[in-house]
C-alpha cells in the first residue's frame, strides 16, 4: 500500500519536473530568437502578400533584434510554399505569411494536402484587402443593382472575369451569385492582370479581383467599381457601397492575410512571434501601406485568427463541394 509519505515524494518529484521544464521553455523563448527569421511567401516576388510580408518583416526585424528574410516559393496555388513550412522545424525559424487559399486547399485539391489543425499553428492575422466587383468605364452596367438586373434578364450571359479557379475572387463571386439567385458566367484567368486587361477590352462584363490590382486604374478612370465586398467601406474608395449595403445584408468577402508555422511550435514562442507581429502592425509604415491597398491591418489574438482560419475552411469547403469547383 501507499503511504501518504510515498505520494507526497512523487508529487513532489513531479512538480519538480513540471517545473524544470516550464523554466527550459522559458529560457529558450528568452533566448529566441539567435539567427535569422525566414518567411516563406507561395507567391511571386512583387506581389501583394510579397510586399507585405517585406513590410511587415522589416518591423519585426527591429523588434525582435534579427534578420527577416522572404523565400518566394509559388506554385501549386501556395500549396509548395505551405508543405515547405510543414517540412521545417517547429523552432520559429520559419513562418509562412499566408492568404485565403491556405483554408480554401485542402477542400479544392484532392487529395487535401495538408490538414490546417494537424500541420500548422496559428500565430496572427496580419490584415485584410476587400475583393470588389469593377466594370470598364462607359459599361452599360454602372451599379450592383444594374448588375443583379443584367445577370437575371440573361441567365449566363453576364460573364465575370477572375484570377483562376479556386482564387478568392472566383470564391466571392460564387458566393455572391447564390446569394442573389444568379447564374454568372466565370471567365478565369492565370491572374489578375490579363482578366483587368480584358474587361479592359469589353472581352468581359465584369472583373471580380482584389482592391489592390482595382486602385490604379479606378484612380485613372478607366474601371469603376460597382461595390466592395468587405463588411465595411475602403478608406481609398470611399465612395463605393459594400455589397450589405446594396441589397445583400451580412455578406462579406474579403482577401486576408496572417502567419502560421509548422505544428508544435512551442507556446512562449508562439506568444513571442505574436507580440512581434502585433508590435509590427501599429507601425505608421505597416497601417499605411494596407491602407493604400485599400485595406487595414487586423490586430488580435492567435485564437482569433484560429477561428476565422477553420470558419473560412468550412464555408469555402461547403461552396467548393457545392459548386463543384476545381482548381485550373
Amino acid at each position: 500500500m501507499m503511504t501518504t509519505s510515498f505520494i507526497r515524494r512523487h508529487v513532489l518529484a513531479l512538480a519538480g519536473v513540471l517545473a524544470l521544464g516550464a523554466s527550459l521553455n522559458a529560457g529558450a523563448a528568452d533566448a529566441y530568437p539567435s539567427r535569422p527569421i525566414k518567411i516563406l511567401v507561395g507567391y511571386s516576388a512583387g506581389g501583394a502578400v510579397d510586399a507585405i510580408a517585406r513590410s511587415v518583416g522589416q518591423r519585426m526585424s527591429a523588434i525582435l533584434g534579427q534578420p527577416v528574410v522572404v523565400e518566394n516559393k509559388p506554385g501549386a496555388g501556395t500549396n509548395i510554399a505551405v508543405k515547405a513550412l510543414i517540412a521545417s522545424p517547429p523552432d520559429g525559424y520559419t513562418l509562412l505569411l499566408a492568404a485565403n487559399a491556405l483554408a480554401v486547399n485542402p477542400s479544392l485539391f484532392e487529395p487535401a494536402p495538408y490538414d490546417l489543425e494537424r500541420d500548422l499553428t496559428p500565430v496572427a492575422s496580419v490584415g485584410r484587402v476587400p475583393v470588389v466587383f469593377s466594370v470598364r468605364e462607359g459599361s452599360a452596367i454602372k451599379t450592383l443593382p444594374e448588375l443583379v438586373a443584367a445577370a437575371k434578364a440573361r441567365p449566363g450571359g453576364v460573364t465575370v472575369a477572375t484570377p483562376g479557379n479556386g482564387s478568392t475572387p472566383h470564391l466571392a463571386m460564387e458566393l455572391f451569385q447564390h446569394t442573389a439567385g444568379l447564374s454568372l458566367r466565370h471567365v478565369p484567368y492565370k491572374g489578375g492582370a490579363q482578366a483587368l486587361t480584358d474587361v479592359l477590352g469589353g472581352h468581359v462584363d465584369v472583373v471580380a479581383v482584389n482592391a489592390l490590382e482595382v486602385l490604379p486604374l479606378a484612380k485613372s478612370g478607366k474601371l469603376k467599381v460597382l461595390a466592395v465586398m468587405s463588411s465595411e467601406r475602403a478608406a481609398v474608395l470611399p465612395g463605393v457601397p459594400t455589397v450589405a449595403e446594396s441589397g445583400y445584408p451580412g455578406f462579406e468577402s474579403s482577401v486576408w492575410y496572417g502567419f502560421v508555422a509548422p505544428a508544435g511550435l512551442p507556446q512562449p514562442l508562439q506568444a513571442k512571434l505574436h507580440d512581434a507581429v502585433q508590435k509590427a502592425l501599429a507601425s505608421p509604415e505597416v497601417r499605411d501601406q494596407l491602407a493604400a491597398a485599400g485595406g487595414v491591418t487586423l490586430p488580435g489574438p492567435a485564437a482569433q485568427f484560429d477561428k476565422l482560419l477553420k470558419t473560412d475552411a468550412a464555408r469555402y469547403g461547403k461552396l467548393i463541394r457545392e459548386a463543384n469547383i476545381k482548381p485550373d
